[in-house]
């Protein structure tokens, strides 16, 4: 099939009508792109290849190799970036020649986990299992450990300084304020990657997908900071890589919460400059409060 050469669009100018309470005018206004992507994945013997559909996800144009490697890692489908051997847009009928479906051809010797690709123990929140059931399954296929992590000492200074670090690098953020992120920190609070998304889940798999792709797993030396909130998906993606703490500007989930417990990572919610809360500390990346002067958490 042929590979398309047609650049990404993340951002789009639209004309509105803007009103208040004195009166409207027109002008122009940017919205986040948003457009379907279709994962498909080439695998098999050499003289058996076959092609198979594994998910279609809305998601902002742009960094789509990252997405598709970082979701077939996320949902427990490839072990490693190693098993890859070529990761293509496909052309496709549509007449605006859209790169909106995107193939991961597999080595020859490699059997995907093909039994992970509907996604139907887990990330669904209408699959009818239970929350337990739910992390036992999620826990199966993590290929990292929930013990020996790497200890982590985390400063309220540092992460208070995070969410403005974030802010300011979300390029998208800042034409639309439409947008979420993912950003990666290290401890002293240097932003390491950053990836954005109308999904949630998709900014969080191209981050995931970058660092897979550099071999950089696990990220158990890192900071893991969501725009929004911590939903059970996304902390199941972040323990896929790894991760030992994860912190929110929102809220996390119950469920959300519950997983970090299990998997021994620290969970931070509604982060702020001046204050968050702290939904599970795991016992090797405690939180010192000693830059507080001994202000409670």
């Amino acid at each position: 099939m042929e590979i398309t050469n047609i650049g990404p669009v993340s951002v789009k100018e639209v004309p509105i009508t803007k009103i208040n309470a004195f009166n409207s005018e027109a002008v122009l206004d940017m919205l986040s792109v948003e457009e379907p992507l279709e994962i498909k994945i080439l695998y098999g013997p050499e003289n058996q290849r076959m092609q198979k559909n594994i998910s279609v996800t809305m998601r902002t144009p742009g960094n789509d190799h990252e997405l598709a490697t970082g979701f077939l890692f996320t949902e427990g489908i490839i072990p490693s970036y190693s098993v890859i051997k070529e990761v293509s847009h496909l052309a496709g009928q549509c007449t605006r020649q859209k790169q909106n479906s995107i193939q991961v051809e597999l080595r020859e010797d490699f059997i995907p986990q093909l039994m992970q690709a509907d996604r139907n123990f887990y990330t669904t929140s209408s699959c009818g299992v239970c929350g337990k059931s739910s992390i036992e399954s999620i826990k199966t296929v993590s290929p990292f450990s929930v013990k020996n992590k790497t200890v982590l000492h985390l400063s309220r200074k540092i992460l208070s300084q995070l969410p403005q670090k974030l802010r300011t690098a979300q390029n998208d953020f800042s034409n639309t304020g439409g947008i979420h992120a993912s950003g990666l920190f290290s401890v002293d609070g240097n932003l390491i990657l950053l990836h954005e998304d109308v999904g949630r889940h998709n900014a969080l798999d191209k981050l995931i997908g970058s660092a897979l792709s550099a071999d950089l797993l696990p990220l158990n030396k890192h900071i893991l900071l969501l725009s929004g909130r911590a939903s059970f998906e996304l902390i199941q993606k972040a323990a896929m890589a790894g991760i030992s703490a994860v912190a929110a500007i929102g809220a996390p989930s119950s469920l959300a919460v519950d997983l970090a417990k299990e998997f021994n990572m620290t969970l931070i919610g509604f982060l702020r400059e001046d204050r968050f809360n702290v939904y599970n500390s795991s016992d090797v990346a405690p939180i010192l409060i000693s830059d507080l002067e001994n202000k409670p958490v």
